[in-house]
């Protein structure tokens, strides 16, 4: 279909030429995939007839035309409809067609709900969404405060089932734990995101909790954690963290079996800190020999160097890494394929990067828990991307108490009958 276009671009109604022609497109496009997905079905069951030979399942039109708001604004949709004549024997009723693709509930894409996260934690209120939108998307249709209301409330309600989920029937191996400064709307300015990110047995990655609380109080840490044992959570083998966290008090609290391992990340920040800048360059490359090094004795001597280079004049820093060396050079009795992960606490912090970037510092009146659910909202998303850990099967084996010496398995010995 042909617009007149007016010389700013824009076509009679006041959005641009290019924006009506990706809406026209998407709209062609759904279409097109309603009717192959609607022929596929009717073509499956072909062969169901009645007794006198009548197929059980026909087209039968189209629904009323409805609007849908997509990524590419807000596109009026005729979904071509099936009349199945087939009964259910189970429950005696008539089956019913549901597209996959678009359901008869859905009115927007889901790609759109996780933009009105990043909305609130960037300072909009429910009521300044559909503006905000409108201008984006063409179109306002199914976006009103009320609804986006609905959505945030919803969103609290994932957030408290999530934080409340029994948790006796997984089993994280390894734990990353962090205090996340985000600037949202957390109520106290010195109040975080506290978050356990863990491996299950099969390797991938899941977030295990999410609350706020301060990074540097054992007793935020300890009240999450003892909340995850009273929901069945197993010790895990191993934890990661920054030092500076009230984490580790809690956990040889809560889970006195497992493991400590300080991120490498937050301890070189630490060093540097603790050095003059003339000198923070070669410490900067002396310290990866350490955590690089080919297994524990390798890095064991490696540390002794740093001292060496860096003791006479700086033993505040050196004293840093020496303290903490069990801790900092645990990783090395896992195995090699999971150093990488286990050395640092980056699964979190390449999570929060990206959520880091999409807030700032917002002065509403927004509620604690109307920020965290947000919050949940954008990791939940993001944890749909995260990959498994290396070598994945290997995991298993380290919950069963398998050895391992330079990152390689030890087999044990079979022992001989007497």
């Amino acid at each position: 279909m042909l617009s007149v276009v007016n010389n700013d671009g824009t076509t009679a109604n006041g959005s641009a030429l290019i924006d009506e022609i990706v809406r026209e497109g998407a709209r062609r496009r759904l279409a097109a995939a309603l009717e192959a997905e609607v022929n596929a079905y009717i073509s499956e069951l072909a062969d169901q007839r009645d007794e006198k030979g009548h197929r059980l399942v026909v087209r039968n039109g189209y629904h009323q035309p409805r609007q849908v708001t997509t990524a590419a604004g807000v596109v009026e949709v005729k979904a071509p409809r099936v009349n199945d004549k087939r009964v259910d024997e189970a429950t005696g009723e008539r089956k019913r067609f549901s597209s996959a693709i678009l359901p008869p509930w859905c009115r927007k894409s889901p790609k759109i709900s996780e933009v009105l996260p990043l909305l609130y934690l960037h300072g909009l209120s429910s009521g300044d969404f559909v503006p905000a939108l409108e201008q984006l998307l063409g179109s306002s249709a199914g976006l009103s405060p009320a609804t986006v209301t609905r959505l945030t409330q919803q969103w609290q309600a994932d957030h408290a089932a999530f934080m409340d989920r029994d948790l006796a029937e997984v089993d994280y191996v390894y734990v990353w734990a962090d205090g996340i400064h985000l600037s949202v709307r957390l109520e106290e300015a010195k109040a975080c995101v506290l978050v356990l990110i863990g491996v299950r047995a099969d390797g991938s990655k899941e977030l295990v909790a999410l609350k706020d609380g301060y990074p540097e109080s054992g007793e935020s840490w300890a009240d999450l954690l003892r909340d995850c044992a009273r929901r069945g959570m197993r010790a895990p083998v191993l934890a990661v963290g920054d030092g500076a966290l009230g984490f580790w008090k809690a956990l040889a609290e809560v889970f006195p079996a497992t493991r400590e391992q300080r991120c490498w990340v937050h301890k070189t920040a630490n060093v540097l800190d603790a050095l003059p800048k003339s000198a923070q360059p070669g410490a900067k490359k002396a310290i990866p020999d350490i955590y690089n090094a080919e297994d524990k004795q390798h890095a064991q001597a490696a540390i002794k160097r740093f001292a060496q280079l860096y003791g006479a004049k700086f033993p505040k820093a050196v004293k840093k890494i020496t303290d903490d060396q069990d801790q900092l050079l645990a990783f090395y009795d896992f195995p090699a394929e999971h150093w990488i992960h286990l050395r640092t606490t980056n699964p979190i912090e390449s999570t929060f990067s990206t959520v880091r970037l999409r807030t700032k510092v917002t002065r509403g009146a927004g509620s604690r828990a109307a920020a965290l659910s947000m919050v949940f909202k954008l990791v939940e998303s993001a944890q749909q991307r995260w990959r498994a850990v290396n070598a994945l099967h290997l995991v298993a084996l380290v919950r069963a108490g398998a050895r391992f010496e330079g990152g390689r398995l030890i087999e044990r010995p079979t022992e001989r009958a007497a």
